[in-house]
């Protein structure tokens, strides 16, 4: 029997909660690395270049600045979206004349996945600002782009409460939103794609493929979804770190800026730390997200 939607929703969200805290705390270092190169791809020679420079001056602190806003903005986000995308799925089932119980194909959910991914941007989207900002703070204090100033969380928080008020926690929404729709879309759609392909060649259920099986799907997901939608992510950090200096650019000037003054290259700066990146964090995401989901369903059955 279906659990009542009130306790499946209070699932889906505790164990994409659970997924979004593995996914930080397995990739973190890497994503810093990314939103440095996306900033400042003049600045660094490449991947390594970034990695080791930020340790050499900052220190291991330095590789895991923004760890709490990451946290926060992971947690929030796939709280909401693996939530969003079990509602999203009864829509589909609804709209499409099936009963609740009915198994959706690997494009339905696809497709709610990428509609879910809407309800989260709204959340992602000022915690991800703050996070973006510590991580390239370095930088903007020594190009002399700000004045040195006391990073922390809550300094950044009030510095855009100063001066944009709580609208500005929004900037880079948009562009977050053209990220995370056909982004999503891809995710969902490989990560269910590969547990199909694993369960019919293991002859099992795609709840029972193991550990190491949806490590790899969820790894896939991800990796489709950044080659897809990198260039989109790349003009939301540089929009949502440069705001700091009072620049205020949506997303088409932002992009033909950056495509026309540094090349298209520039388009997929630390696209290298995102690719090594997303393995292991997705593949934690998603292994977090089923297995907690799992004992939670037993839980109730029981």
């Amino acid at each position: 029997m279906a659990p009542h939607p009130a306790v499946q929703a209070f699932i889906d969200l505790s164990a994409g909660a659970i997924g979004g805290a593995a996914c930080v705390f397995s990739g973190q270092p890497l994503d810093t690395a990314k939103v440095k190169m996306q900033t400042f791809p003049n600045m660094y020679r490449g991947f390594i270049h970034c990695f080791s420079t930020t340790y050499k001056q900052v220190g291991l602190r330095g590789l895991y600045q923004g760890t709490t806003p990451a946290l926060v903005a992971n947690i929030a986000e796939n709280s909401v979206l693996f939530m969003s995308y079990g509602f999203c799925q009864q829509v589909i089932r609804f709209t499409a004349g099936l009963h609740d119980d009915a198994v959706l194909s690997d494009v339905q959910k696809a497709c709610a996945g990428s509609v879910a991914s809407i309800f989260s941007s709204l959340v992602l989207c000022p915690t991800e600002l703050v996070k973006c900002r510590l991580q390239a703070m370095y930088e903007m204090e020594l190009s002399g782009k700000i004045a040195k100033s006391q990073n922390t969380v809550w300094s950044v928080v009030k510095s855009i409460m100063k001066n944009d008020g709580p609208r500005g926690f929004f900037q880079g929404l948009t562009t977050t939103i053209a990220r995370e729709v056909p982004g999503y879309f891809c995710f969902f759609g490989a990560y269910e794609l590969c547990r199909t392909t694993f369960a019919e060649h293991m002859k099992c259920e795609k709840d029972d493929i193991g550990v190491a099986p949806i490590m790899f799907s969820g790894g896939f997901g991800g990796a489709c979804l950044w080659l897809i939608v990198y260039p989109f992510d790349c003009v939301k950090s540089r929009i949502q770190v440069m705001s700091m200096t009072g620049k205020q650019a949506g997303f088409f000037k932002t992009f033909m800026t950056i495509a026309r003054a540094e090349g298209v290259r520039a388009l997929y700066s630390g696209l290298t730390p995102t690719m090594v990146r997303t393995f292991p964090a997705n593949g934690a995401l998603f292994l977090g997200y089923e297995a907690s989901r799992k004992f939670m369903m037993q839980k109730f059955d029981s």
